[in-house]
């Protein structure tokens, strides 16, 4: 399996697993919508974590993970108002959905200084071939050596297992106010 360490703006083939990996309507409920603006989404969120921490691909682009580093985790307003239009772009009428969404995980993102994993993705086609396993496991191989806990939440209830096997245990179950869907809040130490 080839495995690639992403810099600068170079999404590569990264960017539709991502879009593809996220059929749960997080933050756009409506399939048309959702097609049309995760491909600007995490192009933004991508671009983004080239700043923040670490930006993993494997099997040619069938699995990503997105890391940031300790200290990092949360969106600052000033990255909000820095990409307010691209960001508009992308979230259309679901920017006041996606901004609850977000504050939610920033509430709910430990205080202490951990890694974050803040996003992984695997293409459907390509899962069961343990593509989504070895990109998780290779950036928690690169940041063993820091000592400190690694912090990631998820929407998918299905997705706790294979975290846990990972080494996560679930530390919260909550939800996004006004209506919002359900997170898993899991830490590795």
């Amino acid at each position: 399996m080839s495995l690639t360490t992403r810099s600068g703006t170079d999404r590569g083939d990264a960017g539709p697993c991502l879009r593809r990996r996220s059929g749960d309507g997080v933050y756009f409920p409506d399939p048309a919508d959702r097609a049309l603006r995760l491909p600007r989404l995490f192009a933004l969120l991508f671009d983004a974590d080239a700043q923040a921490g670490l930006r993993l691909v494997a099997g040619g682009g069938a699995a990503a993970t997105l890391w940031r580093a300790p200290g990092l985790g949360k969106t600052s307003l000033l990255d909000l108002l820095l990409h307010v239009w691209p960001l508009w772009r992308a979230l259309g009428g679901a920017i006041g959905r996606a901004l609850t969404v977000s504050s939610a995980i920033d509430a709910h993102l430990p205080s202490d200084d951990v890694w974050y994993l803040h996003i992984a993705g695997c293409d459907p086609a390509a899962q069961g071939r343990g593509l989504g396993r070895a990109v998780v496991q290779a950036g928690l191989d690169r940041i063993a050596g820091d000592g400190r806990p690694v912090y990631l939440e998820t929407a998918n209830e299905r997705n706790l297992g294979f975290y846990a096997t990972l080494g996560f245990v679930v530390t919260e179950a909550w939800h996004v106010p006004k209506g919002g869907p359900a997170f898993w809040s899991m830490l590795r130490s």
